[in-house]
């Protein structure tokens, strides 16, 4: 058995959030007249009423840069004080290089070690928790966490059940080392995260990679694009977000009484609700965006936290419950004292 680390905890704690949205406004009533769909067709199933589209020529790394340079400016601290870039995505720029270090050289933390997570919709809490490691072991001591996504580039426009669910979007936050004894605002307690491949083929992109690559037979059947069975997504969304947000509520000491603002997974008003009900939440303590930008996947909750604490409704000691779920099947929460 190996003797126990003497090496002492080191807490991670948020000091800056920074958000980036692309200019272009695509309404529902601009997609009915592309795809058979209607504005109430879609509010009604999801509470999405529009979403933005990145610029032909804006890649992931373009949305992601502008978001980090906003959270390094919250964070008050420069490119060069920047030692690791994570980047959670699943439209990355290309296969490699990794799209952090894209963004590295965009923003120019020369000093930072890069690289990408890919997670889905889940991505962005998975990589604050591989951050938090980093910085644990003590290699690490300011990480630059990013959620970008271009997912117009995965969308059928054919497909009136997935086009109108996603957009485009990016948000950033930088986290740095904290002393346990101090009382740091935006300290992350906990974070549980959860996988199920056997529900991949569930949700997913099926070509493209190495196994199914693009070839002229296949690419009228449009293989690179988001295929979702949406029931059965839905019901282990609500069911597996839920059980997250206990177990890191519980890992943290407290209970859904604590909680002043959940932050979910902006994917479908209905599974949000559901999860506020289970945890006898009232709606006022859930901070909803999903109807001006619609599923941004690894950027949703990362966009959702800085438009909150820009807001202000984020209060020192506030008790702030972040939940994911996503292809994979991935699942996380994070709870963070602000």
């Amino acid at each position: 058995m190996p003797a126990p680390s003497s090496q002492p905890f080191c807490a991670s704690s948020i000091i800056g959030t920074g958000s980036y949205m692309p200019e272009k406004i695509l309404t529902n009533d601009d997609l009915s007249k592309i795809v058979d769909t209607s504005d109430e067709w879609i509010t009604s199933r999801t509470g999405i009423k529009e979403r933005r589209i990145a610029a032909a020529e804006q890649a992931t790394s373009d949305l992601a840069a502008e978001a980090a340079r906003k959270a390094m400016e919250s964070a008050g601290v420069s490119p060069e004080e920047i030692q690791l870039i994570i980047v959670a995505t699943v439209t990355p720029d290309m296969f490699f290089p990794s799209t952090a270090c894209f963004v590295q050289k965009k923003i120019g933390a020369s000093n930072a070690v890069c690289f990408d997570v890919s997670a889905a919709c889940s991505g962005f809490l998975y990589a604050l928790q591989v951050a938090r490691h980093f910085i644990n072991t003590g290699n690490r001591t300011t990480a630059l966490v990013i959620g970008a996504e271009k997912l117009s580039s995965l969308i059928n426009w054919k497909d009136r059940n997935t086009c109108v669910l996603f957009g485009d979007g990016a948000g950033a936050v930088v986290i740095r080392r904290a002393d346990e004894e101090t009382e740091a605002p935006g300290r992350v307690l906990s974070t549980v995260m959860g996988t199920d491949g056997t529900l991949a083929d569930v949700l997913k992109v099926p070509g493209g990679g190495s196994a199914c690559p693009i070839t002229p037979e296949n690419v009228d059947s449009h293989p690179n694009t988001i295929h979702m069975e949406g029931r059965e997504t839905f019901k282990h969304a609500v069911t597996r977000m839920l059980e997250a947000s206990q177990q890191a509520l519980e890992m943290a000491g407290l209970s859904a009484s604590d909680v002043a603002l959940v932050i979910p997974h902006q994917a479908n008003a209905r599974i949000i609700s559901a999860i506020a009900e289970r945890l006898n939440l009232p709606l006022e303590r859930v901070f909803m965006n999903l109807d001006k930008y619609g599923n941004t996947s690894a950027a949703t909750i990362p966009v959702a936290l800085d438009e909150a604490n820009k807001a202000g409704r984020l209060k020192k000691g506030d008790v702030v419950l972040l939940v994911a779920f996503g292809g994979g099947f991935t699942w996380a929460s994070s709870v963070v004292r602000w």
